[in-house]
């Protein structure tokens, strides 16, 4: 009994004896008329010949096979024991004819749809549907029989991806519904499609919808073909034939998310080849072009070895996406690369410095705080221009405390006059914010130096605080000075903020590392916030400490409709809602250092 120590392999049991017990159950053994032998072997020979030709749907190329439409055509047609007999021999010969397939999948998918059609049966008998026809007056029948069917195999299969691949029952129904109802719905219209025309004439109405079926087969095929043809056109770099900036950027955004959402490990990686300008000066452009040709076939091939996706990123640039792989991983993999990289001959590359083609790497490793993909490309970019400042030929892992990434916070100081000047804009449209901005800003630069924080992140956290609030220039002067309580319709517009606020610094490109803290200070700890509703560690840590100075300030300054907290007062609020509004970690470190202040 070994085959049923997994968890899996006792689930497809389960189902498998379910639906033969069933079967054996339901079934009707007695011989079958020589009319009803006949429309069985037909209808066994449609599914068969549709099966092998089925309409292949774009973008992803999921098929919409028509045995569900023909097993339910007969189901309202003929009943359930001819439906079932039609279901067996289709299984039968299938099995024989596939072989490849192993024995328990044949009795698994047979189980599943002898338990499917079976239910949907019952379900049209006890909502009123009658069999012999198709009738207008069984509509809601119909509907309702459709349902459990596609409900029944949601479950049947969604269960089984549950079990086998670990993954949460959300994630899986949530992608199985997305990818299959709209093939299941024409599915099951067609079935009603085909039960009108065999009930109409038997044996020309089933020619007729394979006939049908059949060319739309055809025509879909030809129609993916041509599309999947433009979209690797789209996605590929003409030059080097990886993926292109834009579609490397796509499947980055899908990985993130499903690192993220599984808390699995990833890793990107940008290089950029040593001295490429000096090659292309020698060589000229097309041998240049050859080079990156050749190039990029090399990363390709030991990288597909680990299934991971390669791209052109511009220029002499190339990325890789490292799923579930470690910080660790990822560099030993990269200088595996680099020294095959150094060892294998490129016509005219012993002019090079080195003596051999060489490139330089970053490495970025996504957490549960990363923002966006651009805050982790611009990781692997810092890291990648660190590895070329310390001599080329190198890899490196970002990391937050090195020379590169201080020089670059450094740069942040220079635009506090900046922003500066940004923020005096409130002076004539609302000074209580101005004054608050103020507040919190002199807030950030005190709590930066008692919180461990690298120079970059004190840095940002300082700028940040200064222009949290910058979006509220687009909230209307009526309801930034409106003495009473705002309205739901008011607040509503008042919480837009955030997002007028990101738009405002995503403008300068100098400071896109201060969008999290404009856009994300209102995420609340448990989830409850805005505009994400985003939770814990999911919340860049700045964006939580500034979400401490910025409650902190509004608790402790007088406004209009909000009696005014003392410091005691707040203090108590801030530690009643730790662990909910508030990260629990930075609580008691921001009280210590507003008392120092007080008492200073």
């Amino acid at each position: 009994m070994q085959f049923l120590k997994s968890t899996t392999n006792k689930y497809l049991f389960i189902v498998s004896v379910l639906g033969v017990i069933a079967f054996i159950a339901i079934y009707d053994f007695a011989f079958h008329s020589s009319s009803e032998w006949l429309i069985t072997i037909a209808l066994v020979g449609a599914i068969l010949l549709l099966n092998h030709h089925p309409i292949v749907l774009p973008p992803k190329g999921n098929s919409l096979s028509m045995d569900s439409s023909i097993c339910l055509a007969c189901l309202f047609l003929f009943g359930l024991n001819l439906t079932l007999a039609v279901l067996l021999i289709y299984s039968i010969l299938f099995a024989l004819t596939q072989r490849k397939i192993v024995w328990w999948k044949h009795i698994f998918n047979f189980s599943i749809y002898v338990l499917m059609i079976t239910s949907t049966y019952y379900i049209f008998i006890l909502t009123g549907g009658t069999i012999n026809g198709i009738q207008v007056n069984n509509i809601v029948p119909y509907l309702i029989s459709f349902s459990i069917y596609f409900v029944l195999n949601v479950f049947f299969i969604g269960y089984y991806f549950i079990l086998a691949a670990a993954e949460s029952f959300e994630n899986v129904v949530r992608e199985l519904i997305k990818e299959a109802i709209s093939p299941y719905m024409s599915t099951l219209m067609l079935s009603l499609v085909l039960a009108i025309l065999m009930s109409y004439e038997r044996f020309f109405g089933l020619f007729l919808f394979v006939c049908i079926a059949f060319l739309l087969s055809l025509a879909f095929k030809q129609h993916f073909h041509l599309f999947k043809e433009i979209s690797e056109k789209a996605n590929k770099d003409f030059l080097t034939g990886l993926n292109n900036h834009g579609y490397f950027k796509e499947i980055l955004e899908k990985e993130v998310t499903v690192a993220k959402e599984n808390d699995q490990p990833l890793c990107v990686v940008l290089l950029d080849i040593d001295d490429f300008k000096k090659y292309n000066d020698l060589y000229g452009h097309i041998q240049g072009d050859h080079l990156l040709q050749e190039f990029g076939q090399l990363i390709k091939a030991v990288s597909e070895v680990e299934n991971y996706p390669v791209a052109r990123y511009g220029g002499e640039e190339f990325s890789i996406i490292m799923p579930n792989t470690t910080p660790q991983r990822a560099i030993s993999f990269m200088n595996e690369l680099r020294k095959k990289t150094n060892d294998t001959f490129f016509e005219g590359v012993e002019s090079l410095p080195y003596g051999c083609l060489s490139f330089s790497a970053g490495i970025a490793e996504c957490e549960k705080e990363t923002y966006n993909i651009s805050e982790l490309l611009n990781k692997a970019d810092q890291a990648m221009y660190a590895a070329k400042g310390q001599g080329k030929n190198l890899v490196q892992i970002y990391n937050q405390y090195s020379e590169y990434s201080v020089q670059r916070s450094l740069s942040l100081e220079k635009e506090l006059e900046e922003a500066e000047q940004q923020l005096r804009i409130f002076l004539s449209k609302d000074v209580y914010t101005y004054r608050h901005s103020k507040r919190v800003y002199q807030y950030a630069v005190n709590f930066s130096r008692m919180v461990s924080l690298s120079d970059y992140e004190r840095k940002t956290l300082i700028l940040g605080a200064l222009i949290h609030d910058i979006g509220k220039i687009e909230v209307p002067r009526d309801i930034l000075q409106k003495k009473g309580k705002l309205e739901p319709h008011e607040w509503e517009i008042m919480k837009k903020h955030v997002t007028w606020g990101k738009e405002i610094v995503s403008v300068n490109k100098k400071l896109e590392d201060l969008i999290p803290l404009v856009e994300l200070h209102h995420e609340r700890f448990d989830g409850n916030g805005y505009p994400y509703g985003l939770k814990e560690k999911s919340i860049p840590k700045l964006a939580r400490i500034l979400c401490i100075i910025d409650s902190f300030d509004a608790m402790t300054t007088e406004r209009p409709y909000q009696k005014t907290k003392t410091f005691n007062e707040a203090f108590e609020e801030l530690r009643a809602c730790s662990g909910k509004q508030f990260d629990p970690q930075f609580i008691e470190p921001f009280i210590a250092m507003i008392k120092q202040m007080d008492e200073g």
